[in-house]
């Protein structure tokens, strides 16, 4: 076989340069190792993890950041966590934050049939189990005020605040049972047209109607079914149970509720009310809701 000069002389002229390539190979990978080391921290710390439930509902959630105190995001009604990024990327630089999605909602997978606020309470608290703490504050929007409360009882002396967004003290609270359920039968008869009217009353009359349009497509594609049945359980769990449970926890319940023309008043000590926001305050008034939730916090005095 012919010798391939160029390539050999190219290699010999080169062999005293050898040590210095090594090196610099080595370096290479070493560099290209720690940077795939990076890439895949990045990746642990936002994985979606899995805690099952106690009916073998399989309940998607995550956590970040780190501290003593540990802060567990309910969503409400045909949501889904993130409707709480805003928080989550605030309060992860000082607290251990947990997000979740409630069976029958975003990625967590149940073959539940009936939803009630006691169910998705265990949900959390199947979460709360795999994360551990000892000092849990719970923050619940909307329907996720009711199961916040169930879940309270669950954990017991772990949970040191609640807090309750857009759930109690709202003008909602003194609209009839009777009302409340005339419109889950609308729901029944046409899901689509119903929601669309509820969603268009969640917001101010100055919010972005992109929002409100995205907002509701957003909450139609979650299963129907799931839809109707948590909404009847959280009118008869209002109905039932929501004085006597304000009752119990009015040591440790705060409420952050929207006040959509900014004229609104407090309908109980307990209430802030952050101006210009409708139902969804934490996410169209993100800052005014941290700084509320800060303000929360502290007043439980946790250090």
């Amino acid at each position: 076989m012919k010798e391939n000069r160029p390539l050999m002389q190219y290699f010999r002229a080169n062999m005293k340069n050898s040590k210095t390539i090594a090196i610099c190979l080595i370096t290479a990978i070493v560099y290209l190792f720690l940077s795939a080391c990076s890439i895949n921290d990045l990746a642990v710390k936002n994985k979606k993890l899995i805690a099952e439930s106690v009916d073998g509902s399989r309940i998607a959630y995550g956590v970040n950041g780190q501290g003593e105190t540990t802060l567990i995001f309910v969503h409400g009604w045909l949501c889904d966590h993130k409707i709480w990024q805003p928080q989550i990327d605030y309060f992860s630089s000082n607290y251990n934050v947990v997000w979740l999605d409630l069976a029958g909602h975003g990625d967590s997978v149940t073959d539940r049939k009936k939803f009630t606020m006691s169910a998705f309470a265990k949900d959390v608290k199947s979460v709360s189990d795999e994360v551990g703490g000892e000092k849990i504050i719970l923050v619940g929007h909307s329907m996720g005020g009711p199961i916040v409360i169930e879940t309270a009882k669950l954990l017991g002396d772990k949970v040191v605040g609640i807090v309750a967004v857009e759930a109690f003290y709202t003008p909602l609270a003194s609209v009839p049972e009777e009302a409340k359920m005339a419109f889950l039968e609308k729901l029944k008869k046409d899901y689509p047209a119903a929601l669309k009217e509820t969603v268009g009353s969640m917001f101010a009359q100055s919010a972005n109607p992109d929002l409100v349009n995205s907002t509701y497509e957003y909450m139609l594609a979650g299963d129907h079914n799931m839809g109707t049945s948590s909404l009847y359980e959280c009118i008869k769990w209002n109905a039932r149970k929501e004085p006597l449970e304000l009752r119990k926890f009015s040591g440790k319940l705060y409420n952050i509720n929207g006040a959509p023309k900014g004229t609104e008043k407090p309908l109980h000590k307990s209430v802030v009310l952050i101006s210009g926001a409708g139902h969804f305050v934490s996410q169209v008034r993100p800052k005014e809701f941290n700084a509320a939730l800060e303000m929360i916090i502290a007043n439980y005095n946790l250090h």
